[in-house]
C-alpha cells in the first residue's frame, strides 16, 4: 500500500465484520483507492467506506473502530482528496449511539442490555478511536484551505458535544 497506509497489512480484515455484517475484506482496498486515487474515485470509495463502516450513517460494526485510525491518517495526509469527506464520516462515527440507545430501550425487557453488549462495545472503541484523532483533526482545522478547515471544526465541536460512552 505504499508508505500511507502501511499498517493496513496488520488486521485481520477477513476476521471483522462492517456495519452491515459482511466480511470487512473490502476495507482495506477502498482505503487504497482513498490514498491513492484522484478525487472522483476517492469520493466513491469514501462513499462505499461510509456504507462499511457506518451503515445508513448511524449504525457501526466490529471493523469501524479498526477503520478510524486509517482515515484520521488520510485525513493529515498532505496530498489525499476529500478530506472534507472523510471528516463528515468521522462526525458521523463520532455521533453514533445507535447500539447505546438500543440497549437502553431494552434495559427492563427479557431481552435485555446484555444482548448487546458487543454491539455497545463497537460503538464505544470507535467513538474512542476517534477522539484519539483529535491532535490530527486539530492539525486540519488549522488548515488554510477552508474545504479542509471548516469540516475539521465541524468535527471538533462534535467531539466536544459527544462525551466518551460511560464504562459498563
Amino acid at each position: 500500500m505504499g508508505s500511507l497506509l502501511r499498517n493496513v497489512s496488520g488486521i485481520r480484515w477477513q476476521e471483522l465484520r462492517d456495519a452491515t455484517g459482511a466480511e470487512a475484506v473490502g476495507i482495506p482496498p477502498l482505503l487504497s483507492r482513498i490514498a491513492y486515487g484522484d478525487e472522483d474515485t476517492a469520493r466513491l470509495a469514501i462513499y462505499d467506506l461510509g456504507d462499511a463502516i457506518c451503515s445508513l450513517g448511524f449504525v457501526v460494526g466490529e471493523a469501524t473502530a479498526p477503520t478510524v485510525p486509517f482515515l484520521l491518517e488520510l485525513v493529515g495526509a498532505p496530498h489525499v482528496a476529500c478530506k472534507a469527506e472523510l471528516l463528515d464520516l468521522l462526525e458521523s462515527i463520532c455521533r453514533t449511539d445507535q447500539w447505546h440507545s438500543a440497549a437502553g430501550a431494552t434495559l427492563n425487557r427479557e431481552y435485555g442490555a446484555s444482548s448487546l453488549q458487543q454491539q455497545t462495545g463497537w460503538e464505544a472503541a470507535a467513538r474512542t478511536a476517534v477522539y484519539a484523532g483529535r491532535p490530527v483533526i486539530e492539525g486540519v482545522a488549522s488548515s488554510v484551505r477552508p474545504e479542509d478547515a471548516m469540516p475539521a471544526r465541524r468535527l471538533l465541536r462534535g467531539l466536544d458535544d459527544t462525551p466518551p460512552f460511560p464504562k459498563p
